[in-house]
């Protein structure tokens, strides 16, 4: 009988820096731990732990997985350390990912913030191999300073397929862009937001205006698919650690629409 908390081995082949905290990890894998784009799995550093993180790379390509990952606490801070060559452990993916088929011909508005883009990266390369099937979709992309915009080679590549504006929080030398929230840049948007989808991926305190903020432009609640990657330890919504309001995030979401869970008390905590 298979074991499900059991990782399979991945190779670390590769590590890009981002920014100073931001690095994306670059692993061969097993065709099996083939994920959905918008589904998390759980990645596990031998005898230190494991966090849960959505890859952020092609999901069509099974034989590798790209997950970036912000430095933000114990284990973050061991896979900061890693070098090319380690072996680690990959179990999953686990959870529902982004509906993809319901997006057909509909506007799309993707909304990032900070690391908040790795997921959505994966699901702009899926969208990407059939741009057709959608009417138009918008990047919207917000980072605290031009030293922390993620994927800074990829976004102009980006801009020749799809509308895509930036922003940051504080102005630096040499940016010509935006200054402000990101919440700035979602304003005068080019498409009919009463019946366009909107994905929303970043810090909860961004989501949450974010959010607010797509409603003032006329988006309706279950058009709003939100990344709410909760505490998910198990994976199997079996720990309870990940509960948000009726929902297990790790089994029902991540991605969930606002709809379902506008009425939680501590949504955005």
């Amino acid at each position: 009988m298979k074991n499900l908390y059991q990782p399979i081995d991945v190779k670390l082949e590769d590590i890009k820096s981002e920014t100073s905290t931001i690095k994306t990890f670059h692993f061969r894998t097993d065709s099996r731990i083939g994920f959905t784009t918008g589904q998390f799995v759980e990645l596990t550093v031998p005898g230190v732990g494991e966090a849960p993180f959505t890859p952020s790379s092609d999901p069509q390509i099974k034989d590798k997985m790209e997950i970036t990952i912000m430095k933000a606490g114990y284990v973050t801070g061991i896979l900061h350390q890693l070098k090319p060559g380690e072996t680690l452990g990959v179990r999953g993916p686990y959870g529902q990912g982004y509906p993809i088929e319901d997006f057909y011909g509909k506007e799309i508005l993707i909304v990032g913030g900070g690391v908040g883009l790795a997921p959505l990266r994966s699901l702009l390369f899926t969208l990407f191999g059939q741009l057709n099937k959608f009417k138009k979709v918008l990047l919207r992309y917000g980072a605290r300073s031009p030293a922390d915009i993620v994927y800074k080679d990829a976004l102009p590549e980006w801009s020749k397929k799809i509308n895509v504006v930036t922003t940051v929080d504080v102005d630096a030398e040499g940016w010509k862009g935006n200054v402000g929230l990101v919440t700035t840049i979602l304003k005068d948007l080019p498409l009919d937001c009463k019946n366009a989808l909107a994905i929303v991926c970043g810090p909860p305190i961004m989501m949450k205006f974010t959010t607010f903020k797509l409603m003032d432009q006329g988006f309706i609640p279950e058009n709003i698919h939100l990344s709410m990657e909760k505490n998910m330890s198990c994976g199997l919504g079996k720990c309870g650690h990940c509960r948000c309001g009726k929902y297990y995030v790790c089994k029902d979401g991540p991605v969930l629409t606002y709809d379902k869970i506008k009425d939680m008390v501590d949504l955005w905590d």
